[in-house]
């Protein structure tokens, strides 16, 4: 695991050491171990890389490294899981090796299969720049799913890149502007939607692509896609059979445990995160059962019984008997993060969830250097309640005239949220588990809300959105935020499926990825995600929808495997999240902090949003007429990021 930045510069280049050092030491949280920057003066390319050493911890993997024919030279972040198997195939046909780092096997790939061959023979989660010496051309790629990140964009006439955005803020010629279309974004999903960075013309590169640059380009090329997942739900969707004539568990069973053996590889402590969920209890399970000690686990507790998951995380852990670490933290070293959350993301981001991922990762850091989790879960099988219960909606009252609609979208907003929640509570001795929810008040109010579209997908966008219409909010030409992606899936896919397709070509990535991306690489640990194995993906796309998501719940076929390992009374309670206290806070200890933040004259002065509907949000929330803490998150978490910034650079408004 790495972070590396670079530059290609018009014609030679000069002066470009200390400034790719520059730009590579703001990584060094990335990659504490070591350092290096390889220039080629006369080419105008300079790559520099900081190294977290997992696999291979002697000098032969440090980068940029050179193949052995010196053709091409790699900066690198990541893991490729199946380095083993490439490097035996490799050897095969006459290649040998310095040492043992995966590194080392895919610079080799690219010499034997070329890039393209490479990239589709390689298992992992990366992101890389490759100077190709011969063609002179540098080559950025990304990983399938986009567990790694790649920031890339013009810097006047030079072409800079690097894995977070505050490597290209230390070229001393970057002049920031912020993008009010990524901005609106921003408000609408709580997160910057890929290709788009907060920063006009710096892009982010997609999942699953590549795109090549060569010298004196005044135009970013439009990135070329070597997988793509519309295609994999294409034929998935089309296929969407039993598996070899069997109910699909022993094949997912045997899929997910290879997938966690090949990222328990490492030459470093190993552990996992585990919040006692399914997912986590999976991913936990299938470790211990192939780790001859038990496994290092962790997880953070509140105090507050309402976010609490460790209670149900130490059960788990006492019946598989791993080593197990739980921290309860205060409130008080909770909000302790807050002040650092703008230098780990870099831009505006706004999952409070972040809070906790990040005290989680911190724990581990102080025993293992890489920690397994079980995020893409709920993409994969259908584990967000969304995907129950907005279809159930849709087919009953999505037929109805608008009128009508309204009509009982005022019955349920008669009820406050704090009134559902009461009732749910008085009711729930009578309830199934699957009609019981956390937060229940707040996520009927949602859906009762999302009725008001006028078609399938323009409910899904409600119940995505944070601020409903962002163009209300931020100053200019009327920016909607809505993502605007060609790769929108097949068409022939119903709601459900189809939700579950846009999450994971844009949640997933740029919420869910960023979050435990950037949460583990600030206290310098690798995260490994086994569900996102591409192998458990496309298995995942080729099961009828109903083996993942019933009529009553989802993740229908994980639970089949992991009642194998841990008996599901431990794991089936209501959809948790990992969540904050955070509307208390907004009303209490935050208040004073998120009031300077969203000053009326301080909103009108930056000139970026416009305060009055921020205030009334504010005043509501206050109130406590309706919760409004995930839309004044998204504002707070823009301004404090925009705080973080004015200090160190003039900002074009």
């Amino acid at each position: 695991m790495c972070g590396f930045a670079g530059l290609l510069a018009e014609g030679q280049g000069t002066d470009m050491e200390p400034v790719v050092s520059a730009m590579t030491e703001t990584l060094r949280h990335r990659g504490p171990d070591d350092d290096g920057v390889w220039f080629d003066a006369s080419a105008g390319i300079g790559l520099g890389s900081r190294r977290l050493a997992i696999v291979d911890l002697s000098p032969l993997g440090h980068q940029p490294m050179s193949s052995a024919s010196g053709r091409y030279v790699l900066a690198y972040n990541g893991e490729i899981y199946n380095h083993t198997t490439l490097r035996g195939e490799l050897e095969g046909m006459g290649f040998r090796f310095r040492g043992r780092s995966d590194t080392e096997v895919l610079l080799a790939a690219v010499e034997r299969w070329g890039l393209l061959g490479a990239l589709e023979r390689s298992n992992g989660m990366f992101a890389f720049a490759l100077w190709d010496r011969q063609e002179r051309r540098l080559h950025l790629a990304r990983d399938r799913m986009g567990e790694k990140p790649l920031y890339y964009g013009f810097v006047g006439n030079t072409m800079v890149f690097a894995s977070e955005l505050k490597a290209l803020r230390a070229h001393p010629s970057f002049a920031p502007e912020i993008d009010r279309e990524a901005l609106a974004s921003f408000l609408r999903y709580k997160y910057v939607p890929a290709p788009r960075s907060i920063f006009r013309g710096i892009r982010k590169l997609p999942p699953g692509s590549y795109v090549s640059l060569a010298q004196g380009m005044s135009i970013l090329p439009e990135p070329i896609r070597y997988w793509s997942l519309a295609e994999v739900v294409d034929r998935g969707v089309g296929e969407a059979t039993t598996v070899d004539g069997t109910d699909g568990t022993e094949e997912l069973d045997a899929l997910l445990r290879d997938a966690v053996r090949i990222r328990m590889e490492a030459d470093v402590p190993l552990g996992a995160f585990l919040s006692g969920g399914i997912d986590s209890s999976t991913i936990v399970a299938l470790m211990q059962a192939q780790s001859r000690d038990p496994v290092r686990t962790f997880t953070i507790g509140f105090h507050d019984a309402t976010y609490d998951e460790a209670r149900h995380a130490r059960r788990v852990a006492e019946h598989l008997g791993t080593d197990h670490t739980e921290l309860y933290v205060t409130a008080e070293e909770a909000m302790s993060v807050i002040p650092r959350l703008p230098g780990i993301y870099d831009e505006p981001f706004a999952d409070s969830s972040q809070i906790p991922t990040f005290l989680v990762s911190e724990l581990a850091r102080r025993t293992v250097t890489v920690s397994l989790s079980g995020d893409g879960g709920d993409e994969l099988f259908g584990g967000y309640n969304r995907y129950v219960w907005a279809p159930q909606l849709w087919r009953r009252f999505g037929r109805f005239p608008p009128v009508v609609r309204r009509a009982i979208i005022g019955a349920l907003l008669l009820v406050s949220p704090r009134g559902w929640d009461v009732l749910g509570k008085g009711l729930s001795p009578f309830l199934a588990t699957r009609m019981k929810q956390s937060n229940q008040g707040e996520k009927l109010h949602k859906l009762a809300l999302s009725l008001r579209s006028d078609d399938a997908d323009g409910m899904y966008l409600s119940l995505v959105s944070h601020w409903q219409d962002p163009s209300t909010l931020v100053l200019g030409d009327g920016f909607d935020g809505r993502i605007s992606t060609d790769d929108d899936g097949p068409a022939h896919m119903q709601l459900p499926a189809r939700m579950m397709y846009l999450d994971s070509v844009t949640y997933l990535p740029d919420d869910i990825l960023t979050k435990l991306d950037r949460a583990t690489m600030a206290v310098s640990l690798e995260g490994r995600v086994p569900y996102l194995d591409h192998r458990v993906v496309e298995f995942a796309w080729r099961l009828p929808f109903q083996m993942k998501v019933g009529e009553a719940k989802g993740k229908r076929i994980l639970r089949q495997v992991l009642d194998r390992y841990v008996p599901l009374e431990l794991v089936d309670r209501p959809k948790w999240g990992f969540g904050i206290p955070l509307g208390g806070w907004l009303r209490g200890p935050l208040r004073e902090w998120a009031e300077s933040l969203l000053d009326q004259r301080r909103l009108r002065d930056e000139g970026f949003l416009k305060p009055e509907p921020i205030r009334a949000a504010w005043r509501e929330h206050q109130a406590g007429r309706r919760n409004r803490q995930y839309e004044l998150w998204d504002v707070l978490m823009f301004q404090a990021w925009l705080e973080s910034i004015r200090s160190k650079e003039v900002m074009a408004a």
